[in-house]
Order: C-alpha cells, then structure tokens, then sequence
C-alpha cells in the first residue's frame, strides 16, 4: 500500500518518472512514427519555406484509437485528403540561429473560398505537450458542417502543428519508469517525504540527460518556431486560435511579436505569472468551489440522492462518504482493484454537464451491498468503453510528457521545497473537504536542474480576445482578468464550468467566427454548456483506467495546462 501511495504520488507531481540510473545524453530523436517520418530542409538559418510531404495515412484501429466514431471515419478521411502536410526547420536555439537545426511539423487545410481568402490561422489546443496537428480535423468533426472549424475555413487556411518536443516534430524522451495507478488512500508525511526524494532523483536525472535539447522546450520558443511558420508559409500576418495552454502560447507569440499578429483568440485564459505553486492551490481552490455548487444542486434534489437538503449537509455527508471508502475499500467483483476515497473525491470534481451522472454514482456507492458494483460506476470505469490494448501501427503520439515536464519545469519560479508544499497541502485537505486531497503535495519540479526561464510580460496593441469560464476549475477565471492586466486585450465572459468549451457550443463559437470574419467583436458574454446541468444532459466521465496523461491536474497525471 505504501508503495502504491507512493508512485500515486510521484504519478500526480510530474508529468515524467524516469529512473534514477545513469542516463546517456542522446541527441533529439528523429520525428518519426512507427516508421512513418515527415522531414525536409527549408534553408540553413531556418528562414526557408515549407517541405511539403504526402500527409500520413491512418487505419480504421487508428481512428478507433484517436476517438473518432466509425460513422466520422468518412468525413474525416474527406478532410484528410484536402490537407497538405509539411515541415518547417528552425533553430534549436534561437541565441544561435545558425546553429543545430530541429523539425517542426504542420498540416495545411486550405480556404475553400480562395478568392476572398482572409490568411491563414494557427491552432493550438493545449498542454504542453499535447499534439496539435490534426486540430483542424477534430474541430471540424466535432462542430460539424455549421460549426467553428466549417465557418473558418471558408475563408481562413487553417494549420495545425506539433510544437517542437511533440508527435511528429522533433522530439526527446527521458526514460520512463511509469506512473503508479490511483488510489492509496490518505497520504502520510512520510511517504510523500520518500516519493519527494524519488522525483527530485528522476528530475535530475532527466533534465541531465539531454541538457541541450530539454533547456530549449519553452514556451517562448514554441512561440518562435510558430512565427518561423508564419514566414515559411510566405503570410506577413499570423492568426490564432488556441485553448488553455495554447492560450500561453498565444500570448507568447504576441508578446514576441505584436506587429505579426492579424487577430488573435484564446479560450480557457492561462495564469499570467508560471508559479506552479500557485498554479496548483488556485486550480485546488476553483476545484472544490466548484463542488460547492454541485452540492447545493444536489440540496435541492435531495429526495433523488438523499445527501441532505442544505449545501453544508450534502458536503459533510459527501466527505464522510469518502473517508468511510478510505478506512473501508470496496472490492467488487467486476473491478479489478479495490475502491477507496478516491472514486468519491473525482465525481465531486465534475463540471455542470456530467453532475447528474456523478451524483448517480456517488448515491450508488453509498447505498451499494455486496460484491458487484453498481451499474452507474460499470458505466464509468475504465476508459469510458473507448478501444483499449496497445495502439495500432502507425499511430500518431498525441503526448509528449517529457516536453510536458521540461515546458513547465524550464518556466517554474515557484517554491520547490518539501516544507512549503506538504504545509500547504496539509491546509487544503482542511479548507477543502473531498476535492483537496488531489491537488499536489510535493513541488512537481524538485530536482530539476536547468536555470528557470521568466517571461516578462508586455502590454501591445495587437487584437487580442481572451474567453475565461466564470466557474471552470482547470483555469479558474480570475487568470483571465489577471492575465488582461499583464497584456491587455478584450475578455469575453462564458457562463460555464467546461474547460475550453467556446469553440464547440453555438453562442460561443459564434462569436468566435464573428470576431475572425470582421476583426472585431460582436459581443462580450455568452452562455457555453450553462452554469448547471441542462434537462436533456447526456454527459459522462470515466474513472479507473482513463486517468492518464495529459489531462487537468484532479486526474493525477500530469502539470498540464489543458
């Protein structure tokens, strides 16, 4: 159990465990996929243009895998065969252009409407460390033909991109020792004191592994790579769309360059200043707020769940629920390992949309007997009946976790030591019962040896639309008024609780479509998924399996942004 504990907790620190054995320094890996590669040379400073290639080809089991559903496969396969892939060199180090070169790698879906073409607009949906190369395609398929991505590309080239460290594009990876799977129950000061030890030896060892490659995964340099991009695909102005992390980048890129920067929108606003100390306590604070307003829901619908008919009732019975699960696992049958408070503390953390199917399960597992489990959490567990197994040939890496690390560590100017992060945790799991126990107890960058990279920040003029979600806890809203102070720009308010919702629901993606089409907005708030569960919600979530990388921090994985 200790041992569990403890690798849940390194799991939950860093985005990357790696073994504290010697490591070899390795050059940047080749950018290639299960033998499928997409490289060319664009010019020795990196100025060149764009190295055209044929675009990979998926399988069914690749889509499968990539969640597309098999009646998409069509439309995706259509949208595929209007895109053009490429590859864009820059400099690994841009204090040295004319030094080591890597490899960025873009996808092309061109305007349909060339004659009154607008330019071409970037995407980026988030992390670090996430893929962005087929983001046009998902937008597109999940918006449908009256959707965001559709309205765009009317008039728009949309690009997509791994940055560098990521799927195609030139990447690196420390070794691995993998993360440990949740559960453990309540952590002691002792085993988090052991796992603070472990990832301060696996930061070290992997931030010395490859020095010259890792220093260079910033944001910033992200940012430099989209306006080499920019050039290489001969537009004198850039567009952009990104979402959470992406919107760090985004307001990189316009802080590097303003003049560039046609217009400019980003969903789910990034905190201004990267202290991932106080990254994780506000997220961990906006967490259990949220819950607060999942258990006044449930107050009002207490003859349904039974929790009681006062918010503060509903929250004591929710909280005793998740320590009875903690001294008492369940073990059922279907399960393959047993249940403790954990289960209880991620179905408070929900967003409006999936309330109805989380309070579901939390009635259920107060109320269950026996030794099967309810049907509610069948229904939950385990990925969420998405393909399971090892990926197909040919897969595109959607994460890179060591780019994740790297990104976050590299940019860190929060405390690292042992004291000040189990001091704080310890008052979180007081002020915040049944959602505080999954923020971070120990500084995920311990150990890690590369000198920070501060970003200072500028006030422009350059169009600039930052969408913040009045209740969401993966980017808390106030990082949206906080960052308009640092950089300026317009905030348009969602009146939800969903990470990155804007683009996918109509008043929202309209407005988006609107600002591109005229280069101004046409309102200031709109409603996104609402603030509580609508009659008709069909929403889900999964548990067990599904936690993995590159997802928000109440999953354990990883620092990401997304």
């Amino acid at each position: 159990m200790v041992g569990m504990m403890r690798r849940s907790i390194l799991a939950a620190a860093t985005g990357v465990l790696v073994a504290a054995a010697l490591i070899q320094p390795a050059a940047a890996a080749d950018p290639s996929t299960d033998g499928y590669s997409i490289d060319g040379n664009s010019g020795t400073d990196g100025t060149g243009g764009v190295a055209w290639a044929p675009c990979p080809q998926y399988s069914d089991e690749v889509l499968a895998h990539l969640g597309l559903r098999e009646e998409d496969y069509p439309k995706f396969r259509q949208l595929w065969a209007r895109t053009e892939c490429g590859t864009v060199q820059v400099p690994l180090d841009y204090k040295n252009p004319r030094g080591q070169k890597i490899t960025v790698a873009i996808t092309r879906l061109k305007a349909r409407d060339r004659k009154h073409r607008q330019g071409v607009l970037s995407m980026n949906p988030g992390g670090p460390g996430g893929s962005g190369y087929m983001m046009p395609q998902e937008m597109y398929l999940r918006g449908g033909e009256d959707g965001l991505a559709a309205r765009l590309n009317e008039r728009y080239d949309l690009i997509g991109f791994d940055p560098r460290g990521v799927g195609y594009s030139t990447s690196y990876d420390c070794p691995d020792n993998g993360p440990g799977g949740p559960g453990g129950g309540p952590i002691t000061e002792a085993v988090a004191r052991q796992a603070y030890e472990e990832l301060k030896a696996a930061n070290k060892a992997c931030s010395e592994s490859n020095p010259s490659f890792l220093r260079q995964l910033t944001t910033t340099n992200v940012a430099r790579d989209l306006d080499r991009v920019r050039a290489a695909l001969g537009e004198r102005k850039m567009n952009f769309f990104g979402v959470s992390w992406g919107t760090w980048l985004g307001v990189q890129y316009r802080n590097e360059f303003p003049e560039r920067v046609a217009n400019m929108w980003v969903d789910s606003t990034a905190i201004p200043e990267m202290r991932l100390d106080v990254f994780g306590a506000t997220r961990s604070k906006a967490t259990y707020d949220d819950f607060t307003r999942m258990a006044q829901w449930l107050a009002e619908r207490d003859a349904e769940y039974g929790f009681g008919d006062t918010r503060d009732e509903v929250i004591a019975a929710i909280a005793a629920l998740k320590a009875d699960y903690d001294a008492h696992p369940r073990n059922f049958v279907e399960i393959p390992e047993p249940l403790d408070g954990f289960v209880i503390g991620i179905s408070g953390t929900q967003p409006a949309p999936v309330w109805p199917v989380a309070s579901r399960v939390l009635r259920d597992l107060r109320d269950v007997t026996g030794e099967h489990a309810p049907p509610s959490l069948l229904e939950v567990w385990g990925g969420g009946g998405g393909p399971q197994g090892p990926p197909p040939a040919g897969m595109p890496r959607m994460n890179n976790r060591t780019m994740n690390q790297a990104v976050m560590c590299n940019e860190d100017m929060g405390s690292r030591d042992f004291e000040t992060s189990w001091a704080a945790y310890q008052k979180r799991l007081v002020d915040e019962p049944v959602t505080g126990f999954l923020s971070m107890p120990i500084p995920g960058c311990a150990g890690w040896t590369l000198d920070p990279q501060p970003v200072r920040l500028r006030h422009s003029n350059a169009s600039l639309v930052m969408s913040g979600h009045r209740y969401e806890a993966v980017s808390p809203y106030q990082w949206t008024p906080a960052m308009r102070a640092e950089v300026g720009g317009s905030i348009v308010s969602v009146n939800d609780d969903v990470h990155g919702s804007a683009a996918m629901t109509a008043d929202c993606s309209a407005l988006i479509a609107s600002y591109f089409e005229r280069g101004r907005l046409s309102g200031r708030t709109c409603e996104g998924e609402g603030p509580l569960p609508r009659e008709d919600s069909v929403e889900s979530f999964s548990v067990g399996q599904s936690f993995s990388e590159g997802q928000s921090f109440v999953e354990g994985r990883s620092f990401s942004l997304r």
